[in-house]
């Protein structure tokens, strides 16, 4: 029954997720099969809530969701998850760039191997699937050469284009730790991939994304890490001051803009997109702390610590570019995304609750 939707739809080919078990993975994973359409996540399912995120998707969908549980740098299992794909996304990274430094060997094995061993599976079919890859403003690296001026408990560019705008794919790349030479390789290879050898990629810059499914922690997912601080009511570490400035974007605006990529690739093919929520969703770290605390009415307790290399006092995407391309725009603004994400981490609790943690050797459960 599930094949007869997805041909009815005009798609029996899968969608093929790699890290399709977590936040951004599983958000893009639930819109598809909603569509009908048969999706293979490929997941190592070694972050946490993952497997949560499984379960979610497999009591909603069913026979439609296909689950492989491997890693990215086994090449056998990526050349297998990719045999009859329609459409290929690969999120599946070491995303943790603080930490990266403790195992720089890892990081390129999973950001720049891994996306190798995906590349050279789609170059080796007969018909290559078009793949969207998600990497970083990372690339960029810690910007200093963009001038800041104070602007209440935030920063600002003095130059009044990048205050309107943002930071354009025009930006020199500039790769800081191993975690953004990492992911910076991976990006160069996917554009390459393109260039030299033919194949439907396209490349999203990405800024910070937030939603529901994300287990924020702070290393990664810090807006959703902020509003489960405050609710479990335990402190808070900033890094440098708190006036840093990022362009968020809900991940629902994301998953319509990769739907968008995919449907456009033939336009799009080889080509880098900065995307994020740009100049009108943007926050600092205390801005979002003060949202925090209207929403919640709590405020966790704040510690402050040196800066950390590389990190970006500013940035927020200039995705005029996409734009122009496919017509897409954010909707969900600050506001509206904060308060949804509250809403869902309020009954996080509750699916907890009704369901027992799932051993690792119970996976074999959503295969399918």
């Amino acid at each position: 029954m599930s094949k007869t939707r997805s041909r009815r739809n005009g798609h029996d080919k899968p969608v093929v997720i790699f890290g399709g078990a977590g936040f951004i993975g599983s958000n893009v994973a639930d819109q598809f099969l909603s569509e009908g359409r048969l999706v293979r996540v490929f997941d190592n399912v070694s972050r946490a809530g993952v497997v949560r995120n499984l379960r979610w998707l497999k009591e909603r969908h069913g026979s439609l969701l296909n689950v492989v549980v491997a890693d990215i740098r086994d090449e056998v299992a990526v050349r297998g998850a990719v045999r009859d794909a329609g459409e290929v996304f690969h999120f599946a990274a070491q995303v943790a760039g603080t930490t990266s430094p403790e195992g720089p060997v890892h990081d390129f094995e999973v950001n720049a191997r891994g996306t190798l061993n995906v590349l050279e599976a789609l170059r080796a079919m007969a018909e290559p699937a078009p793949l969207i890859f998600t990497s970083t403003n990372k690339v960029y690296g810690g910007l200093p050469g963009l001038e800041l001026v104070q602007d209440g408990r935030r920063y600002g560019p003095r130059d009044e284009a990048t205050r309107a705008h943002g930071i354009s794919e025009r930006c020199p790349l500039d790769f800081e730790s191993p975690y953004g030479c990492s992911k910076g390789c991976a990006d160069q290879y996917v554009l390459d991939y393109g260039h030299s050898f033919g194949l439907k990629t396209a490349v999203f810059r990405m800024s910070c994304i937030y939603g529901p499914r994300q287990f924020g922690t702070e290393e990664q997912g810090w807006v959703a890490h902020f509003l489960i601080r405050a609710l479990e009511g335990k402190p808070i570490t900033l890094y440098g001051d708190g006036m840093q400035v990022r362009d968020i974007l809900f991940v629902e605006d994301l998953v319509r803009a990769f739907q968008l990529a995919q449907a456009n690739i033939d336009k799009l093919r080889g080509q880098v997109f900065n995307i994020g929520g740009g100049p009108e969703r943007t926050v600092s770290l205390l801005e979002l702390l003060d949202l925090i605390e209207q929403r919640t009415g709590r405020r966790p307790e704040v510690r402050f610590e040196d800066w950390r290399t590389g990190d970006q006092r500013y940035y927020v995407s200039d995705t005029r570019k996409f734009q122009e391309a496919t017509g897409w725009a954010p909707r969900v603004d600050v506001e509206q995304g904060v308060t949804r994400l509250h809403a869902w981490l309020e009954t996080l609790a509750e699916e907890r609750a009704s369901h027992p943690p799932i051993r690792g050797d119970a996976l074999e459960a959503f295969a399918g």
